[in-house]
Order: C-alpha cells, then sequence, then structure tokens
C-alpha cells in the first residue's frame, strides 16, 4: 500500500464530503535541514485526521505551514478552497489552532479570556455570550468559568486553549500535542472533547505522538518520520502493512509437543513455536480462535496456566516501517 493509493481511495470513498483541507508536496527547510519532505494528504469535514511520529518527525513544522505560520519551500496548501501561505488572511479565518503553547491570560477568568480571544476573532454580544456558555459546556469548565486561570491544573489550561480555538466555529481545528504534560482525566476530557467535534461536521487535524490517541480518534493516520509521511490509511490499512497476524501464547504443563501438533492441524494457526512450558501461535483474528486452541491444547494433554493474546498496533507499524519504536 502506497502513500498515494490510499490517499486516493480515501479520497474517492468520501467523495459525498468535501475536501477542507488539500495539502500537496509540502517542503520546509531550516538551513540544510529539511524538516519536511514532499508532505501530502487530504482532510474532508467531519474527519479526524492524525499525524503520528516521535517528536522531530516534522509534525509542528507541518501544521505551521498549513496554518500559515511558515512559508513552504514547495508545495501548496488549500483551506476550504483558498490557497493559504503567511500573507493570506481569508482562508485563516477557517482554521482553529490549538498550539503547544498554552495561549491564555493568566490573570482573566476562563469566561474573560473567551470573550477577549472571541472578539479578536470577530464576535459581538449575543452571539459571543451564545458561544462561549456552547464552548464552556464543551470543554467541561462551565463551573469554573469565573475564576482566574493561575488557579486552574494544566490539564484546564490546555482544555481552556481548545475552546479558544472553538469560539469561532472554524471549518478545520488544529491539535498540536494537546494532551502533552496533563493528568489522566483531564487528557480523557480532552480526547472527549475531539470526539464530538468530527460529529459536528468539523475537519480536524490532530498531531500526537501517543499511538493510543491516534487509534482512538483518527479516522485516517499518517506515520511521519523524517519529515516525511511513511504510510496513510485507516487503523486497518496500515495494521495490514505488518501482515496483520496475532500471537496466542499459552503457558502449562503436561505434554507441550502433543499439543504443539494438535495445533498446527487448526485452520486458524499459521504457526506454532514450542518450548519446554509454552507455545506462541501465530493466528489470524485471536479473538475467535482463541476458544478453540485452548481447547486444542487442554485436549491434547497440556494442563494450561496462562494465555496470553498479543495483537499488532501502530507501535508495531512504526517499527516495521521505520525499524525503530514510536517513542525513540
Amino acid at each position: 500500500m502506497t502513500t498515494n493509493t490510499v490517499t486516493e481511495q480515501v479520497h474517492e470513498r468520501d467523495g459525498a464530503r468535501p475536501d477542507v483541507l488539500v495539502v500537496e508536496g509540502l517542503v520546509h527547510r531550516f538551513g540544510d535541514l529539511t524538516a519536511v519532505d514532499g508532505v501530502s494528504f487530504r482532510i474532508a469535514s467531519g474527519e479526524t485526521y492524525g499525524l503520528l511520529g516521535p517528536n522531530g518527525a516534522g509534525k509542528t513544522t507541518t501544521i505551521s505551514m498549513v496554518a500559515g505560520l511558515l512559508p513552504a519551500h514547495a508545495g501548496v496548501v488549500t483551506v476550504a478552497g483558498e490557497p493559504m501561505g503567511p500573507s493570506k488572511v481569508d482562508p485563516k479565518r477557517h482554521i482553529g489552532l490549538v498550539p503547544q503553547d498554552l495561549a491564555i491570560y493568566p490573570e482573566l477568568s476562563a469566561r474573560e479570556n473567551l470573550t477577549f480571544f472571541g472578539r479578536l476573532q470577530g464576535l459581538r454580544g449575543k452571539d459571543l455570550a451564545g458561544r462561549i456558555d456552547e464552548v464552556l459546556d464543551l470543554i467541561g469548565l462551565a463551573d469554573r468559568a469565573k475564576d482566574a486561570t493561575k488557579e486552574f491544573s494544566g490539564g484546564m489550561k490546555r482544555r481552556l486553549n481548545i475552546g479558544i480555538g472553538l469560539l469561532h466555529r472554524p471549518t478545520l481545528l488544529i491539535l498540536d500535542e494537546p494532551t502533552v504534560g496533563v493528568d489522566p482525566q483531564s487528557r480523557n476530557a480532552i480526547l472527549e472533547s475531539v470526539e464530538a467535534l468530527s460529529g459536528e461536521g468539523m475537519a480536524v487535524l490532530y498531531t500526537t505522538h501517543y499511538m493510543e490517541e491516534a487509534e482512538r480518534l483518527c479516522d485516517r493516520i499518517a506515520i511521519v518520520d523524517s519529515g516525511r509521511i511513511q504510510a496513510e490509511g485507516t487503523r486497518d490499512e496500515l495494521i495490514r502493512l505488518t501482515g496483520g497476524v496475532d500471537h496466542i501464547r499459552v503457558v502449562g504443563s503436561g505434554d507441550t509437543d502433543a499439543a504443539a501438533e494438535a495445533l498446527r492441524a487448526l485452520p486458524a494457526v499459521e504457526q506454532v513455536d514450542a518450548d519446554r512450558h509454552s507455545l506462541v501461535l501465530t493466528v489470524h483474528d485471536a479473538p475467535t480462535a482463541v476458544a478453540q486452541i485452548v481447547t486444542g491444547a487442554t485436549g491434547a494433554g497440556m494442563s494450561l496456566s496462562d494465555v496470553e493474546i498479543t495483537r499488532p498496533n501502530l507501535e508495531s507499524v512504526f517499527l516495521h516501517l521505520t525499524g525503530k519504536a514510536l517513542r525513540d
């Protein structure tokens, strides 16, 4: 599966939904370092698209060009049908940008921060007041609306940061590592908020180095490393790059050799590796196969003490594509 092939397939599959963002051949250099090297992707309305890769992979530089904060040395960005660039104003109105660094005033309350930034975005009067109430509910801060944000936890500040980006009802919301350094409760609240956005028709561009976030939130994911998209697709499409096989390890005592022979005869089992006290089986769809495997092993004279299932994930995909772990 090539990146271009998957992109064309998704674009055709989502043809009924217009592309909010089109990125073609983006390149950006810092001196002799090519930080972004030919990146291309599309995001349709109502779709959450993830850029997954380690720190330094080029994710933030990419979204800085998408948002018109950095010039592209090559390539084109189009937002809602309008070409983007540092000097462009109109396409930026379609974007809500939530950067890694907090952009809030600590002496102001949550409501005062939202009021200030809402006015900068052109909102006024009842429309602004009503939208602030909606956003406070969405980010779970309605009960702390009057409190100075200097009293907030790190997670609450990040949720407010997201709320600021949502105020003007953007067509495209860009979230750059929004859960870095937050507590588990706030992290879950952030993820729940993001999940609700695509359901409202908003296109979301989400960068992260947390595999589980990409798997939970994103309709499609681009694996990014060294400034390039190494592969792109749905989670299942990416998993298939590794062969898509699962592993089941059964541990116990008794006649492991006989159990191994019995399990090799099962249609679901591709391979069995045996040692004195355990068997490791390569299978497709482990949850479906596990009951049959347990029955086969015990029927062949093996007494089981443990059964473990290992399924491939995006960490496996990244390792397969780059030869290194996601957080290296």
